[in-house]
């Protein structure tokens, strides 16, 4: 039985980390710091159970299921292509990958462009370079997990810790919170961190992670799931890590650099004091890497999942190729465009998402009935469908609206949670009510 060694297994650790840890990675937990201030460390445990606990799950549960599809499935073979394939779109072409092109140009780059120079060609000039990287890195899968793993991420990490290490020199001036965080830091940190998306992200990453596994000659199923588990543990530990430091460095500068904007300001403004100059290009670094590690995962497990959709009809280097040139056009020209349309869809799937990774991850142990992962996936949809469509398009739908509305978190967008928490106590305790022989079967046997 072949074994991953244990530089192997490293690798496609920090690789899921590198896949994970993306632009928002980089700015939610400064902002976070900065706006908590002394209650930053109670505020930074909530957002990791939407920033790292889910996303981890995840990985896992796809991992267990053999792809994001499988899982799915057990709602049923229709909401499985729909809900799979808008995935797939919409942290990636449609909004995931160009925004990676896009963020690390804006956030450390424009703002720094003499004014002489033409700043849509100084940005179509980045890009371009941005993403023949990425499709040079992603055209070679086998090799995915070293560029990646080896070289890109670990680099990445030693930016961040030296990044860390220098500001940590500044006077220590922690603020009282501020904010959203001043009244319910706990709420405000678990909220912050659903922002990040990476639990949604988790759905392409953990098919990735089991490839890479796999293309090192391990075959066995349960090795393979035990491999992922492991390795999203592992990935999980380090941004812990990562946003310990990014987040303390937010909320020892949180008195001096108060009332910023977001998360890149502070990050920009302490480089700048304890750098230089050169602190602009240091996070220039941090931020391309950053978003260039998540948007590597994003095309090839994008463009995976398409090559396998249509039957290899295309391969997967065209795949690769059509993806990377539609999201280097979208930086350019049409990203606030994939942003109105993309932000309320994402909204959307997000909470049944972490449904599914529930439901997933447990299910081995609980033995989940198909009429489970329906009625919950049904609250988990519908509700969040209703509340878009009154904040986005402010569509008010008779009754439904207002009854969403009254649902409990419903202010906080979270009206979804207790309707599908309900629904599949309710479905599993009525089924081993009625046939306690049935209550345990698998959901594999819908699928």
């Amino acid at each position: 039985m072949k074994n991953l060694s244990r530089s192997q297994f490293t690798q496609v650790s920090i690789m899921l980390f590198g896949l994970f840890f993306g632009a928002g990675n980089l700015i939610f937990p400064p902002f976070l710091g900065n706006q908590a201030g002394n209650k930053t460390l109670i505020s930074l445990l909530a957002f990791s159970v939407t920033a790292i606990i889910f996303p981890v799950l995840g990985a896992i549960a796809v991992g267990k299921t053999d792809g994001l599809k499988n899982l799915s499935s057990r709602v049923g073979e229709k909401f499985a292509l729909v809900f799979t394939t808008a995935i797939y779109l919409s942290i990636g072409p449609g909004l995931g990958i160009p925004r990676a092109g896009s963020v690390p140009f804006e956030m450390a780059i424009a703002p720094y462009v003499p004014e002489t120079f033409n700043l849509s060609l100084v940005r179509l000039a980045y890009t371009f370079v941005f993403f023949a990287v990425a499709m040079w890195v992603c055209l070679k899968p086998n090799k995915l997990v070293a560029r990646v793993g080896k070289y890109l991420t670990p680099t990445l990490l030693l930016l961040i810790f030296i990044m860390f290490a220098k500001v940590m020199t500044l006077p220590k001036l922690p603020a009282m919170p501020s904010g959203n965080y001043k009244d319910a830091p706990v709420v405000a940190g678990f909220l912050a961190g659903y922002d990040t998306m990476d639990a949604v992200a988790a759905l392409n990453f953990g098919f990735v992670v089991t490839l890479a596994i796999r293309r090192f000659g391990v075959e066995d199923k349960k090795l393979v799931t035990s491999y992922t588990a492991k390795a999203g543990l592992l990935a999980g530990s380090v941004l812990f890590v990562v946003y310990l430091m990014l987040s303390t460095m937010g909320m020892v500068t949180s008195k001096a650099f108060a009332g910023v904007e977001n998360g890149a300001v502070v990050l920009t403004e302490a480089v700048k004091l304890v750098f230089g100059n050169f602190g602009l290009v240091l996070l220039a670094s941090i931020f391309t890497l950053a978003c260039l590690t998540t948007c590597i995962g994003l095309i090839s497990s994008g463009s995976e999942y398409f090559c396998t959709l249509f039957n290899r009809k295309m391969s997967y280097g065209r795949w690769v190729f059509l993806w990377t040139f539609f999201s280097f056009v979208m930086a350019n020209f049409g990203l606030n465009k994939l942003l109105a349309l993309s932000v309320p869809l994402l909204t959307v799937i997000y909470p049944v998402a972490l449904v599914l990774i529930l439901l997933g991850f447990t299910h081995d142990f609980v033995g989940y009935s198909k009429l489970s992962y329906k009625a919950s996936a049904f609250f988990a949809v519908c509700l969040p469908l209703v509340s878009v469509a009154k904040s986005t398009f402010n569509l008010s739908l008779p009754l439904l609206t207002k009854l969403e509305a009254s649902l409990p978190m419903a202010s906080s967008g979270l009206s979804w949670v207790l309707p599908s928490l309900a629904a599949v106590v309710l479905v599993e305790g009525y089924s081993r009510l009625v046939s306690p022989s049935k209550a345990s079967v698998k959901a594999e046997n819908y699928m």
